[in-house]
Formats: structure tokens, sequence, C-alpha cells
């Protein structure tokens, strides 16, 4: 995937959840830094707490809790989870590799959309693509997991009428948006951004059952400045978890 500056999240989430106490990165109501996965423990209440089915690897179920509902979410809220549809995936980072798993897992037929023709033969023979790319007007809908700034226009000659172009994936500039392709087609363009904890659960109760997960790479804490710097050159296939239990482990020297 992508890579952004923590800062720059931040900013845009505190654009849009203003009020809301995020896990990590924000200031408490006593002025205290949040430290979500970093810290060595917290209290949560029990209405914010999902169960992870004992089939579900902890280092699997992580990148779930973020890249996985941001894009089961979208599949359910827009109705993209209906066997007869032909869904596609504009990248194959580490949300569209999920996005991939979880339209395949509810009975689409799935087009990844790439600008990286190497990606192909994983997509397809790996990941379980049904195709790479499209013909236009091919698709019913497409979720576009890109956090860089793209052309839109593409994407929505790809659709079929009344076709939906989900956003999921965040760039810090603004999209570009023709009308004529939308008003010719009655094509609709939406956006999702993770989930609340009913959904949340929902989804890790589904990647449980259909073996939904994530490609990781686990990795201790002192290889992060190493890991981030992969990311930066989308050298990561698809997403890093930290090993924080091992790092917390009192040293034997």
């Amino acid at each position: 995937g992508s890579c952004r500056s923590s800062q720059e999240c931040a900013n845009d989430v505190e654009n849009y959840c203003s009020g809301v106490i995020l896990t990590s990165g924000a200031k408490y109501h006593d002025g205290t830094i949040t430290y979500g996965g970093y810290s060595d423990w917290m209290v949560a209440d029990e209405h914010f707490v999902v169960l992870i089915l004992d089939n579900l690897p902890l280092d699997v179920a992580v990148p779930l809790l973020c890249a996985g509902i941001s894009v089961y979410g979208p599949l359910r809220y827009y109705g993209l989870d209906k066997p007869s549809l032909h869904i596609g995936v504009v990248g194959l980072g580490g949300l569209g590799h999920l996005a991939m798993r979880f339209a395949k897992a509810v009975g689409t037929k799935v087009t990844v959309i790439s600008t990286s023709p190497n990606k192909k033969k994983e997509a397809m023979e790996i990941l379980g693509a049904d195709s790479f790319l499209a013909a236009m007007g091919a698709m019913d809908s497409i979720l576009d997991t890109v956090s860089a700034k793209h052309s839109l226009l593409p994407l929505l000659e790809l659709l079929n009428k009344h076709g939906k172009l989900i956003l999921v994936g965040a760039p810090t500039q603004a999209h570009e948006l023709p009308a004529f392709p939308l008003l010719g087609g009655r094509k609709l363009v939406g956006g999702s951004v993770i989930g609340g904890m009913k959904e949340t659960q929902e989804m890790l109760d589904f990647a449980a059952k259909h073996n939904v997960k994530p490609k990781i790479e686990v990795v201790a804490i002192d290889y992060v400045n190493t890991a981030i710097h992969g990311i930066e050159k989308t050298n990561v296939k698809y997403r890093f978890v930290i090993d924080i239990e091992s790092t917390l482990k009192p040293s034997s020297n």
C-alpha cells in the first residue's frame, strides 16, 4: 500500500471524527497521549471490545481490525455482496488484497485493476482473482483502495449503467470527478471508512468462517524503521505486524 505521514492521517481523522478520542496518537481527557497497540495495557468498555475466534490467529486478526473492516463494510453497506455481481478492486495492496478476498468469499466475480502488470500472476494464481484489468462497461461495482491521487474517469468507464464506484483509499490530494460518465449511466460515487462495532464483529466472524486472512509479515520492534522504508518503496506483501509480545519479554542477558 501507500505510505502517509502519521500527522496527515491524524489531521484527516480529526476533521471527520471531531470529539472522538482515538486509541492511538490522540490526547485523552487528562492530557495524556493514547498509545493503542503500543501500550503495556489498556482499559476498554466492553461494548468496544470484539471477540476473536480461536481459529483466527491474533497476528492475522490485527490487519482485519483496520484494513479488513475498511473493505468489508462497503461491500455490505452498498450491497456489493451478491454472488451475481462483477466487482472490480483497484490496487492490490494492504486494502486491495483483502477487498479481493472478501469479495470472492461472498461469491462475486472479481477483477483486479492495477497499473502493475507484474501483479497479474499473484492476483490470479495465488489470490484467486477471476481476471486482471477489464473491458469497458463490464463491472457492476468497483472498490477503489488506492491512497495516491489518480484519475477516476477510467474507473467510471469500466462500470455498467447504475454501477457504483466506492472509495476506501484516502489520498491527500482531491480527486477530480467528471460529471458526464455519472450522468449518462446514472452511476454512483460513494465512500466508506472503517466500521462500527457490530459490523466489525460480523466481519471477524465471517473471516474466521470463510478463512479470509491477510498476507502478513511479522517483524520485531527494532525492525520498524526498515519496515517503514519498505512501505515507502511498496516492498511489502501486504501488511507488517509488529510482535509486541516478544518485545515486552524480559531480556535473558
